[in-house]
């Protein structure tokens, strides 16, 4: 039987997990838990809600090996989920860290590591605990330069290819740190302060230490809005990796087609896209790159394809498949093969020593892309192949697209494309 909220918190959040998630299914629910006062919130909150449905909740914990209390930050995570009725896995970022542009490197490698995990228990969305509070400080901190992307409630997994088919829900954008933290206090419960969060080095408590001493100040802060779309055009799907878009396209929605086209993790910002988009608006005819993606304007047509040269220049090696196992080649195509000896690589180089037929079907896409298809070869002495017997090809442009430009609004709709 569905629990009633008890209070408006609860109201508010369990209002948020019903307009996004399938309340009776047999897949968990992923959540990212820190074990800090965000995260533990929204972990009370959410197995709340889960319980009243006979729904598992999955807690995710990273420790990224970045101090030397996070060993025991992890084991409270544990205990903290376990004591709420979730499951839990603790995960870890193990290896060399980077000198420069750790917070950035440590924020990919959770995301991917939440991803895989996510998924391999077969949930379809991610619960993370970001508030109205995070919003204000990326906000602050994009004003002095920073590159962040705008957190949005409903949103793909940043982790590619790691995160494919997955969306991560954010239910307490709408809620203060503040409000969250009194709450907790008022059901006797504890979290962890990460000592990085006063730390002047990180530019994410520099915009903290900002906003704080405003609210001492007297200024009032505004509850930011919840990003929910504005994805100003709509690109649509031409073959299975190649995309067609408006001259008058906006720049999410152009920034989404070329990096899902290109098959990168990480969508263009900035000057480079801005001044594409305005390029394209003035109807000008033209060919440039940008994010791994060849854009072609002619008249009122524009195509987007993967842009083979860099492909070429990436040098990537062979994608060996093993049998069962689903591999993604270029960000663009998942492979799974039955029997051992395939291997997947680049058609450029190869065009040539395709069979008549092989050749004829690449033949239909623009010259500038057809190194970029992949094709199959074996064994490493047949000639390469577009097809082979035994192995599957899955694009994954058209699907990853969809969910960027939030085309998708419950899990209803991840749930329904796997089965």
């Amino acid at each position: 039987m569905r629990l009633k909220p008890d209070n408006d918190l609860t109201a508010r959040a369990f209002a948020r997990l019903d307009a996004r998630l399938t309340p009776e299914t047999e897949r968990p629910l992923a959540l990212a838990l820190s074990g800090g006062g965000d995260s533990v919130a929204l972990l009370r909150l959410a197995t709340d809600w889960a319980r009243g449905w006979g729904r598992r909740v999955l807690a995710l914990t990273v420790d990224h090996r970045l101090n030397a209390e996070s060993g025991g930050w992890t084991k409270f995570a544990g205990e903290a989920a376990r004591a709420a009725g979730a499951d839990w896995r603790g995960l870890s970022w193990d290896g060399d860290k980077p000198k420069t542009g750790l917070t950035a490197a440590a924020r990919a490698a959770r995301h991917e590591l939440i991803a895989d995990a996510a998924r391999e228990a077969g949930a379809r969305v991610v619960l993370f605990a970001h508030t109205a509070d995070d919003i204000a400080e990326a906000d602050l901190m994009r004003a002095q330069g920073s590159t962040l992307g705008r957190v949005r409630e409903w949103s793909p997994s940043p982790a590619w290819p790691q995160g494919r088919g997955l969306m991560l829900l954010r239910p307490l954008l709408g809620e203060r740190r503040g409000v969250l933290r009194d709450w907790l206090a008022g059901q006797g419960a504890d979290w962890i302060e990460d000592p990085a969060n006063a730390d002047p080095r990180f530019g994410r408590s520099r915009a903290r230490h900002i906003l704080k001493e405003r609210a001492l100040a007297g200024a009032v802060p505004e509850t930011p809005d919840v990003v929910r779309g504005g994805a100003g055009g709509r690109p649509t799907m031409d073959e299975q990796a190649m995309a067609r878009v408006d001259r008058d396209i906006g720049a999410r929605a152009l920034a989404a087609a070329l990096v899902c086209v290109g098959g990168g993790g990480t969508p263009p910002r900035g000057a480079r896209l801005q001044a594409l988009t305005a390029r394209l608006k003035t109807g000008a005819d033209f060919a440039a790159t940008l994010c791994g993606a060849r854009i072609e304007a002619a008249g009122d047509g524009v195509r987007v394809m993967r842009e083979a040269g860099e492909l070429g220049r990436r040098g990537a090696a062979p994608l060996v498949l093993a049998p069962g196992v689903e591999a993604v080649w270029d960000g663009r195509f998942a492979f799974r093969a039955e029997r051992p000896g395939w291997s997947v690589v680049a058609a450029r180089g190869r065009l040539s020593s395709l069979s008549d037929a092989d050749r004829a079907e690449i033949g239909r896409l623009p010259a500038a892309t057809r190194g970029a298809w992949p094709v199959l070869i074996r064994d490493a002495g047949l000639a390469p192949v577009l097809a082979g017997e035994g192995v599957e090809r899955r694009a994954l442009v058209a699907e990853r697209l969809r969910l960027a430009l939030d085309e998708t609004t419950h899990e209803d709709d991840l749930i329904s494309a796997t089965r």
